[in-house]
């Protein structure tokens, strides 16, 4: 049976076409022994896996892709698959859609412990780490989430670029020259509301209606992802559902626990709970005032990205496919909190408004550590920074 998983390796590897590189490429420590890529449905995960696999090891039979759907795992334990692999000269494991095997997260922290030259690599749901934050897989592995295309990443594909990522203490020292170089290439303004539309889940480069598609993993979500992973019966499914479109419907918004609990007929605290499933599903972003805590009520909440609001919404504003935007981008290396005085405050630290700076608004500016971002503004000055390289933090 190992040699028709590395038949199906062989094959993947070929018909591998890699459109542009993902920036998490650069940032996991490829040298760790146990790796988990978490992401959700759409974003690229399996894609990205055979990219790795591709640059470092091409067809060597030292590390084979497997994927945990196979109904050979039904018989077979993934440990002892693990333990024949290394035997017979294998190095480097690639797991796919773990969650998929019952009793994963045993069976990893067991190869961990007694196959030490073998590295292994997993990827899943991120609602399957739930709960295990502290258990016997975390303090073991790294894990990592890949989220959907990045402006900057959406914008090397179409344009044929190779732009790096920035950090955000980059950006606010150098902004001017940064946004500079980028424009003397590219006009990024051009494909922005592309993106915004349909650029942050890679299938947008399928022959094949994107939002059609995206409905169709969003309810895979609802009904295999959260269903499954937090053991909730299919009979409540409608609820959950229900909840997501009134969230979509309004979103950004400051929620009323206890309307949505009477809409929704459920109780408050099934309200809450439902709220961090559908974030850890990544379809929505919770915004609170201050630190986040058990049964804390959001201060504000958002769909997790501008495509999802498109989906719903269909002619949408400016302004709150904007803020959607900015929240999504910086949320992925940042702590991104509800402001009472301004949109956004970055890192307990920044505070930010979204759109260009007026003087009705500018009254904030008293606060060193104000900043603006601009939409429509190829470069900005001071402390009004063009709204679309907030995609290039990724």
């Amino acid at each position: 049976m190992m040699q028709a998983f590395f038949k199906t390796h062989k094959y993947l590897l070929e018909h591998l076409h890699v459109p542009v590189r993902r920036g998490l490429m650069d940032i996991v420590n490829w040298d760790d022994r146990l790796i988990g890529i978490v992401g959700t449905r759409g974003v690229g995960k399996t894609m990205f896996l055979l990219d790795y696999i591709s640059t470092n090891f091409g067809t060597e039979k030292t590390c084979l892709y497997v994927n945990l759907n196979n109904l050979y795992f039904s018989v077979r334990t993934l440990s002892s698959f693990a333990d024949e692999f290394q035997k017979t000269g294998g190095t480097t494991l690639v797991l796919d859609q773990i969650f998929k095997y019952p009793g994963w997260e045993e069976e990893l922290v067991w190869c961990y412990d007694n196959l030490p030259s073998l590295k292994i690599i997993f990827s899943g749901s991120p609602l399957m780490l739930a709960g295990r934050e502290s258990g016997e897989l975390t303090s073991r592995a790294r894990i990592y989430t890949l989220e959907g295309f990045s402006f900057r990443e959406y914008l090397n594909f179409k344009s044929g670029n190779s732009f790096e990522r920035v950090t955000l203490e980059e950006l606010l020292s150098d902004h001017v020259a940064i946004a500079g170089r980028i424009v003397d290439k590219v006009k990024p303004l051009a494909y922005f509301t592309d993106y915004l539309h349909h650029g942050y889940y890679p299938f947008f480069q399928e022959q094949s209606n994107y939002l059609e598609n995206l409905l169709r993993n969003i309810n895979l979500m609802l009904e295999i992802d959260i269903s499954f992973l937090q053991q909730i019966e299919h009979k409540y499914l409608p609820k959950l559902r229900k909840l997501l479109y009134l969230i979509a419907s309004s979103a950004p918004f400051q929620p009323n626990i206890s309307k949505l609990s009477s809409e929704v007929e459920t109780s408050r605290a099934t309200i809450i709970n439902y709220l961090k499933y559908l974030q850890q599903a990544c379809l929505i972003n919770q915004l609170f005032d201050g630190e986040p805590a058990p049964l804390k009520k959001p201060a504000e909440i958002y769909m997790q990205n501008p495509n999802l609001v498109y989906l719903v919404a269909g002619d949408v504003h400016n302004d709150i496919l904007n803020r959607t935007f900015f929240c999504n981008q910086v949320s992925q290396h940042h702590s991104v909190g509800y402001s009472r005085r301004n949109d956004f405050v970055v890192d307990e630290k920044y505070q930010f408004n979204i759109g260009r700076r007026d003087s009705s608004r500018a009254k904030g500016a008293r606060n060193q550590d104000l900043w603006w971002a601009c939409e429509m503004e190829e470069i900005g000055s001071d402390r009004e920074i063009p709204l679309w390289l907030f995609g290039f933090l990724d």
